[in-house]
């Protein structure tokens, strides 16, 4: 990583600030899927998935510490990352233990790869191409080659695991998808209220205007998102 063409003094204070609060949420939030990942391969494995998927998956938990360091270190460069609160014990949601141990399976995998990492691509992507500092294009070039994997991860298990599970199973699997999406709709909200970002590169918070990041989170939840998962029989509601 270019770490050292990055100079925080060009910047303003305003920039600085909203730089690290972003910076800072993103290694939050990098480290929080690596809990989820982590998840994700021991339930895979009591639900006797193939090997080959599971052994696909143990790879991500290593791609999200990976990316908590890059963003932690970018809040660093900028002045230090600012405060989080949270609890440790809800740093994650396991699944309902009365579910058999593929439905276990299939609710973390659909909540966390078919929701969260397949609509996290198209986001990345298009930060990823606005970045115009070096530094930053980089960072988010790295977690773009890795989560691309990710983003497609979570349908794959789905069209192994799908033949085995019923209608009743699939309404399951839509209401946990709906589960996680509510979240993320929330936050659509919040930023549409939201006052208007500084125009500057080191701006980071998806290294989009507000108004290019939810044109783009909008097509791509239904793209990415709802379309994959009415294909296979799960049938979660559209809607902003």
């Amino acid at each position: 990583m270019p770490w050292g063409s990055f100079d925080p003094d060009l910047y303003d204070d305003e920039v600085r600030l909203a730089a690290r609060i972003a910076w800072t949420r993103a290694a939050f939030q990098e480290h929080r899927t690596a809990a989820a990942t982590s998840l994700s391969v021991r339930v895979m494995v009591e639900a006797r998935t193939p090997l080959d998927l599971i052994a696909q998956a143990t790879r991500f938990p290593l791609d999200e510490l990976v990316h908590v360091e890059l963003c932690a270190r970018m809040a660093e460069l900028l002045g230090g990352g600012t405060e989080i609160l949270h609890k440790p014990d809800e740093l994650i949601r396991d699944p309902d233990p009365h579910l058999s141990p593929l439905m276990r399976a299939a609710d973390v995998v659909v909540r966390l790869y078919c929701v969260g990492e397949a609509l996290s691509i198209p986001l990345l992507q298009a930060a990823w191409h606005a970045a115009k500092h070096p530094l930053p294009k980089a960072i988010l070039g790295t977690i773009v080659h890795d989560e691309a994997a990710h983003g497609t991860y979570g349908f794959a298990f789905l069209d192994w695991a799908l033949p085995q599970l019923g209608a009743t199973d699939r309404a399951v699997l839509a209401d946990a998808a709906e589960r996680a999406m509510a979240p993320i709709r929330a936050l659509w909200r919040e930023i549409e209220g939201a006052s208007p970002q500084p125009d500057s590169e080191a701006h980071p918070l998806g290294w989009l205007r507000s108004e290019a990041y939810l044109e783009t989170a909008h097509a791509s939840l239904r793209r990415n998102v709802v379309d994959p998962l009415r294909a296979r029989g799960i049938d979660v509601v559209w809607r902003i």
